[in-house]
């Protein structure tokens, strides 16, 4: 019963994860939308047929832009951060996207075995780190880098440190909007992990119904033939016995 009770747990641990890289794809999905809308801006500021006016405006939505994303960092299920700012592998040091030694997880029990058994790591995305570019190398650095160098943030986390549309080249926007793209990805491969754990979990489970019951179940055809054989034998006693019965009042009658 014990082995079926952790089995269970193991499964809504599961499900709760899926749920938790189902609400994370959708924060990163309106990240990709803010991001093509900051690569549209940037097209319509360098439209020569623009006043200043028209670009001011540009670049002030630009930069409302980057303030949300960082707001949209900041997002919990269920009171757990989706999105990582330091890492959790590496002494807490600031993450660096596409850095697996400098990455947050979280392990996902997906066995009846709890922390001894087998497990999934599931990411809590590297977003800051992402959106944070050189745009000379184009790699990604760490958030705390923005603003030094070459190196600027798609994410603000106020308004003193918001960039203009006018630091940020083309390239740039391509490479983040390939960096959300690249979250998104990971965050299907862990989710395609939980799905086949869950699908395994399913499996156990049938099969440990099935081994209880051929342990503690009664097999019916079996119960049933015994049942029968038993019913002929107690009505041909009875039968038997009638006999005997009726033979001894005949003996008495021919001696009176």
């Amino acid at each position: 019963e014990s082995a079926f009770v952790q089995l269970n747990g193991a499964q809504k641990n599961v499900q709760n994860a899926t749920s938790f890289l189902e609400v994370q794809d959708g924060v990163l999905s309106s990240a990709g939308k803010i991001l093509n809308r900051m690569i549209e801006l940037k097209g319509l500021s360098d439209d020569v047929m623009k006043n200043s006016s028209d670009s001011a405006n540009y670049n002030r939505e630009f930069q409302d832009l980057q303030m949300q994303i960082y707001d949209m960092s900041s997002l919990k299920f269920n009171g757990v951060s989706m999105f990582a700012q330091f890492s959790s592998n590496a002494n807490n040091a600031e993450g660096v996207f596409n850095n697996t030694a400098r990455d947050n997880t979280v392990s996902i029990y997906v066995s009846a075995e709890g922390s001894t058994g087998p497990t999934v790591s599931v990411n809590k995305s590297l977003l800051l780190s992402a959106l944070t570019i050189d745009a000379g190398t184009l790699a990604a650095g760490a958030f705390s880098t923005a603003g030094t160098g070459n190196v600027n943030s798609f994410a603000a986390a106020d308004s003193s440190s918001v960039i203009n549309l006018s630091d940020i080249s083309v390239g740039v926007f391509t490479q983040a909007i390939q960096n959300i793209a690249t979250l998104r990805a990971d965050n299907g491969a862990s989710m395609s992990r939980l799905r086949f754990a869950g699908e395994e979990m399913g499996k156990q489970e049938t099969n440990l119904i099935a081994a209880n019951g051929r342990i503690i179940d009664v097999d019916i055809a079996a119960e049933s033939t015994r049942m029968a054989k038993y019913n002929v034998l107690v009505q041909a006693s009875a039968s038997m016995l009638a006999q005997a019965n009726s033979s001894a009042d005949i003996a008495l009658m021919l001696l009176r």
